[in-house]
């Protein structure tokens, strides 16, 4: 089964720092793109940063550009974010998410996107 599983969400002030790490299992890392999305209660589904993990190919929201980072260790088959300058604009629950695989280009589409983690909370106060 594909598992994608996100990590180190919390509760930071504004101006904190926090990195999130997604694991993924039962799909090939390399050779897919992947990425980070972002929802709010009711609110519609945004992206955040995508990359392609094969390439050097990300795309970023203009949202979190100079701030949000996102990196990758294929070793692990796993993919991090790490968010700096945090403001209260930015709690949201954040997903991992994985396409169907063979996209070079990181779309920032989440229907592009095929698999998801369940999520993990980032609240700014």
């Amino acid at each position: 089964d594909v598992q994608l599983v996100e990590s180190g969400g919390g509760s930071v002030q504004a101006g904190g720092s926090l990195r999130l790490a997604c694991v993924t299992s039962g799909i090939q890392y390399r050779s897919r793109c992947m990425g980070w999305f972002r929802q709010a209660p009711g609110g519609e589904r945004e992206a955040v940063v995508n990359i392609a993990t094969s390439g050097d190919i990300i795309n970023y929201a203009d949202s979190v550009k100079g701030r949000f980072t996102i990196s990758q260790d294929n070793t692990k088959n796993t993919l991090y974010l790490q968010m700096n300058g945090l403001k209260p604009e930015d709690t949201n629950m954040y997903y991992c998410a994985a396409d169907s695989g063979g996209s070079w280009y990181p779309s920032l589409e989440d229907y592009d996107y095929a698999y998801w983690g369940q999520g993990t909370q980032v609240t700014v106060s």
